[in-house]
């Protein structure tokens, strides 16, 4: 199904700060569901290379109603950028005028990428109404006392596994490694190191997030970008076995390529159908 959409902008307020938004629509009809669309980072709401605008417009065609917003100290809104950890008032916010613009929406999901699916799972047991989560990426490196984001020097797992893999089907690889150039017992003790289980010890964040989720206990889909390290950091604090997560191969961070747009349009239809 697609048809004709609209798109208008909204105001509503959070601790008496103005937040304004936007609102896509099907021009034909009572949208059958809404989702509510939050911002990851300092982004504002059309999102990265204007990608959430994009998804808004299609999923309107739909027969969608989708919501987006900057947060209060972002973008045009008013207020203080508390960032994600003080966001929790700005969702709720959003979610009320939601549902005061759109009503009767039977079914309503909130979707967030990076940060913002981190503030959307410790703000769930908050949420009132909302049918189901769609949690891409979900920020979990935890921050210094200045506030700036931790580097360690070995990259997640999760993302070493992805590279050794990478670099074991290169043939030009394999070709170095034949002649001598690559070390093979280097590249061996590699492997088996990245190999060796370490300690599930997930950070107060991811602590925090998995209580938040937990407390909520409606339905959540976890989307991972397979070339994000973001998102390959969450499963390194995250409970492998947890049948909620589903990865997009080849997929970076905002699901910019081709394939992830389209799979990750797809997950998100299937949280709004039910």
């Amino acid at each position: 199904m697609s048809g004709s959409t609209m798109r208008k902008g909204i105001a509503f307020t959070c601790e008496a700060a103005a937040l304004f938004g936007t609102l896509d629509l099907p021009a034909d009809g009572a949208p059958r569901a809404g989702l509510l669309l939050v911002s990851g980072g300092n982004e504002i709401r059309a999102g990265a290379w204007s990608g959430q605008a994009q998804m808004a417009a299609r999923l309107a065609a739909q027969g969608f109603a989708v919501m987006r917003y900057d947060r209060r100290g972002v973008g045009d809104s008013e207020g203080m950028n508390t960032g994600f950890r003080g966001s929790g008032p700005d969702i709720l916010a959003a979610l009320t005028a939601f549902r005061d613009a759109v009503p009767g929406l039977a079914r309503l999901v909130v979707l967030g990428n990076c940060d913002a699916a981190s503030a959307v799972m410790m703000t769930a047991p908050q949420m009132q109404g909302v049918s189901a989560l769609v949690l891409s990426n979900p920020w979990t490196i935890e921050q210094d006392e200045d506030g700036a984001a931790e580097e360690k020097a070995a990259m997640p797992t999760a993302a070493l596994r992805a590279h050794y893999r990478a670099r074991l089907a290169n043939p030009a690889m394999l070709l170095r490694l034949l002649t001598g150039k690559v070390s093979i017992f280097g590249a061996i003790r590699s492997v088996i190191a990245m190999l060796r289980p370490k300690p599930a010890e997930p950070n107060p964040l991811a602590r925090a997030m998995a209580e938040g989720l937990s407390a909520w206990g409606g339905p959540a889909m976890l989307l991972i970008a397979g070339r994000d390290r973001t998102g390959l950091a969450f499963l390194d604090n995250w409970d492998k076995r947890d049948r909620r997560i589903q990865t997009c191969d080849g997929a970076t961070h905002s699901f910019v390529e081709d394939h992830a747009r389209d799979w990750y349009l797809a997950q998100v239809v299937v949280a709004l159908n039910g």
